[in-house]
């Protein structure tokens, strides 16, 4: 018996009537249960225990990252339940891309303000030279600005007759298409393309009072009005734009012509309702030079330059020769000497005929008068013109007048850059 209890001690040994009290003890109603021993604990044993301890030992804790466990399908499922609680921050949108894209902005503008020239500029320098022009004045007015570039002035350091007269046709055809009258055509309304209808002049008087230079701003102002029953004239009034002084006065005789047979046509009624309202009454602002030109042949004329042909560059969208052309074709056979001691103050040109694209011109010219003038113009000097094609019809017959150069007003001007080099 003692030995029995001293080896139980260590090593326990179930009796038969623990197990099945054991077994009954779940039915068993006011009795104590045979697992709790004399101090009031269970009395597990070290089977069961030890099969317990083996399945936790088996089975992994799932890890925990911040305290949440990851892995779990019972916290998934607990936390996929629970929607998050609805305030104020929660239902506002996302900003970000929003901030992002003004701050995008934001640095492009900052880049481009920096990158402004904010060096002050003189008055001539504000000015857009390449501005459209405006209707002004109630509309009857038409102003437009030029620059005179570089590549515009001659050997006398002043812009060239040719680009004084390419801006009287540039301003021309921009008061057309301001006015909503331009068509397709050069210059052309609605209702002359219906009739294949185009505009060619007829006579052209240029007064010029000073040639501008390089650097200066032209503003140029131009307005039409009726010239008998079935032309129009057109004036042109060219100033400084910084200063107002008068540079240029120019007025000009317009006829009707039919694109397909090339012969004068009457404006029809259809055509002076469309541009009978930009009339105005007002008298030309060159005096009509009604003085009948002398004829003009070989033997009168003391220059001759023969051989002239159009270039592809020298036609209009009508197929013809620019007029602007005629006026450089004339002045190749002025005189030398005149050309290096005086600048042309005037010219009165009347157009009789177009030249086409493979027309032989010669131009014909002679000194009218070389005498030294009134005393109010001293040194004035005439010469006439002809231009016209090797078979001899004539194309433009002119004349044109010579003041002498003032040395003091070209030398104001200042030096070119490879002259103070």
């Amino acid at each position: 018996m003692v030995a029995t209890a001293a080896t139980s001690a260590f090593l326990p040994i179930p009796s038969p009537a623990s197990d099945s009290a054991g077994k009954t003890s779940g039915k068993a109603v006011g009795r104590v249960p045979a697992s709790i021993d004399a101090r009031g604990t269970n009395a597990k044993s070290k089977s069961t225990s030890s099969g317990r301890l083996q399945v936790k030992a088996n089975a992994q804790a799932p890890p925990k990252v911040n305290g949440t466990k990851v892995g779990s399908m019972e916290s998934l499922k607990t936390e996929d339940m629970s929607p998050p609680p609805r305030t104020f921050i929660n239902q506002l949108p996302d900003w970000s891309m929003l901030l992002a894209a003004i701050t995008t902005i934001f640095l492009a503008a900052e880049k481009q303000w920096m990158m402004l020239d904010w060096k002050p500029k003189r008055s001539d320098m504000l000015v857009d030279p390449f501005g459209l022009g405006q209707i002004v004045q109630g509309g009857f007015v038409f102003r437009q600005n030029f620059s005179i570039r570089s590549y515009e002035i001659g050997a006398d350091r002043t812009a060239s007759v040719e680009t004084l007269m390419n801006h009287l046709q540039e301003t021309a055809l921009n008061h057309v298409k301001n006015a909503g009258l331009l068509a397709d055509g050069f210059g052309s309304t609605p209702e002359m393309c219906k009739r294949n209808l185009i505009w060619v002049v007829s006579k052209m008087q240029v007064a010029v009072d000073r040639y501008p230079t390089w650097g200066d701003v032209v503003q140029v102002d131009t307005w039409v009005a009726a010239s008998g029953k079935n032309g129009m004239r057109r004036d042109w009034l060219v100033r400084d734009s910084n200063t107002g002084e008068i540079l240029t006065r120019a007025t000009s005789l317009w006829v009707m012509m039919n694109k397909e047979t090339r012969k004068l046509s009457k404006m029809p009624d259809e055509v002076r309702g469309e541009i009978g309202s930009y009339f105005v009454d007002s008298p030309p602002l060159v005096d009509d030079d009604s003085r009948k030109l002398p004829k003009l042949d070989e033997k009168t004329a003391e220059n001759i330059h023969t051989g002239l042909t159009p270039r592809w560059s020298d036609l209009d969208v009508n197929q013809h020769v620019n007029n602007v052309k005629y006026v450089g074709w004339i002045l190749e056979s002025a005189p030398l000497e005149i050309l290096e001691t005086h600048e042309l103050a005037g010219m009165t040109l009347e157009y009789r005929r177009e030249c086409m694209r493979d027309s032989v011109l010669q131009s014909l010219t002679s000194i009218v008068d070389e005498g030294s003038g009134d005393s109010s113009h001293p040194g004035i000097v005439e010469c006439q013109h002809l231009l016209r094609l090797e078979g001899g019809g004539e194309i433009v017959k002119g004349r044109t007048k010579w003041r002498p150069k003032f040395v003091d007003k070209i030398g104001s001007f200042g030096q070119l850059p490879h002259e103070n080099a």
